[in-house]
């Protein structure tokens, strides 16, 4: 099936990348995984070309992205990032969630390395429109929980918004994408389930659905 057109290109790492890296580490995971360039980019929703460009640095990865070759690989963002794992504690102290930037969206990680789920604190701006073009399909599932702002939800053929208050929890096999509603971005709490690669053979079998990916 076809892979999602790429996102509107960003910028190279000697324009201000903010993840420099990142690149290294994609391709030692994927090689970890035991995956093909052409199959983890099917599994991600991206041309083998784009997630190629990632691996090489030419191309800086987005959240959603980043937060799509975890699940695929099997870890986390923070590993992604090469981030030094704190010792494993039920406890995630405010000072300990220092802040990451990637393709716009800002995050915090809000617990612990390690785990079989993944808690975000995000930060989604208005108008990232190649990010929000994305539909998202993927094994699992996924909690948010909206503490600023306003948020718009596409589950499938419905649309909802969501206030400060409102929380989802879905099928992540259900089409679904995210964007801000509210001009100063939207806030929330996010929890989604990681994809560990054993499972993910049984899961998707050979020929994953078009558009993969997560938000």
């Amino acid at each position: 099936m076809s892979p999602l057109p790429e996102p509107h290109p960003s910028p190279a790492p000697d324009e201000g990348a903010e993840l420099p890296s990142v690149a290294p580490r994609l391709r030692a995971l994927r090689r970890r995984s035991g995956l093909t360039l052409e199959a983890a980019a099917a599994r991600v929703g991206l041309s083998p070309a784009h997630l190629s460009r990632l691996e090489t640095g030419r191309r800086t990865p987005s959240l959603p992205m980043l937060l799509a070759l975890a699940r695929t690989y099997g870890t986390t963002v923070s590993d992604l990032l090469g981030e030094v794992p704190a010792e494993l504690d039920p406890i995630v102290r405010a000072d300990r969630m220092e802040p990451q930037e990637a393709g716009g969206w800002t995050y915090w990680r809000a617990g612990g390395s390690g785990r079989a789920m993944q808690a975000l604190r995000l930060h989604v701006p208005q108008g990232r429109d190649s990010q929000e073009e994305l539909v998202r399909v993927h094994p699992g599932e996924e909690w948010l929980y909206v503490t600023r702002g306003r948020l718009r939800l596409m589950l499938g053929d419905a649309t909802h918004l969501l206030e400060p208050g409102d929380a989802a929890h879905f099928d992540s096999l259900t089409p679904h994408r995210i964007a801000a509603a509210s001009r100063g971005g939207v806030d929330l709490l996010f929890l989604h389930t990681l994809l560990q690669s054993g499972a993910a053979e049984l899961c998707l079998g050979d020929t994953p659905p078009t558009q993969r990916g997560i938000r």
